[in-house]
């Protein structure tokens, strides 16, 4: 049987050996403000011992938001890891206990100024798998009204908007690079107006 013949039609591969890893020990190496990072012994599937390093993330959200003449809303935010200015969606962590909805509101609200009328949840992306737990919550936005921002302290952004074949004509050009943004857009797509 050839590889391709192996992966089956939802693209797995069909060989019953086991992917899973089993956690053997854990410890917290370091607790910060908002990230944790772990290290891990584990069972690999051929039964050696491996060790895993990674961030638990308390999640976060991001809303494509869609003013009713198509436009979408924007943020240029400087993120500090990459030391440069970077054009993206408004997101934002989900507080401990918070529902995502609420977040999504939160954030939108908060960051841009804008509330909205009807809110529609299109899926969860997990945009670091290799070294953390994180998920986003991806949600389309529309029916917007401005009533003003409640930016956290500290927080510095710029609000702007673009039409998605603008959105999608940047990412092309590498002027969106924000894998967060890239994938909500993606997944939004069938769900935006696109007039």
């Amino acid at each position: 049987m050839t590889q391709q013949e192996k992966v089956g039609a939802a693209g797995a591969c069909s060989d019953p050996l086991t992917l899973e890893e089993q956690a053997l020990h854990s410890e917290a190496v370091f607790e910060g403000v908002l990230l944790q990072v772990h290290r891990d012994r584990v069972r690999l599937p051929d039964g050696q011992e491996g060790v895993r390093e990674y961030i638990r993330h308390p999640g976060a959200v991001v809303v494509v938001a869609q003013f009713d003449d198509g436009c979408l809303i924007f943020e240029r935010q400087f993120r500090y890891p990459l030391r440069r200015v970077f054009l993206e969606l408004p997101a934002g962590k989900i507080d401990a206990g918070e529902d995502i909805l609420c977040c999504a509101r939160r954030e939108l609200r908060e960051e841009t100024g804008y509330e909205a009328r009807d809110w529609k949840h299109v899926g969860v992306m997990h945009p670091c798998i290799g070294y953390s737990d994180e998920r986003i919550e991806v949600f389309v936005a529309r029916g917007l009204s401005h009533v003003g921002h409640a930016r956290d302290e500290g927080e510095f952004l710029e609000v702007l908007s673009l039409r998605p074949e603008q959105a999608e004509a940047a990412i092309r050009a590498g002027e969106i690079t924000d894998a967060k943004t890239i994938t909500a857009l993606f997944m939004s797509l069938p769900h935006l107006d696109r007039a």
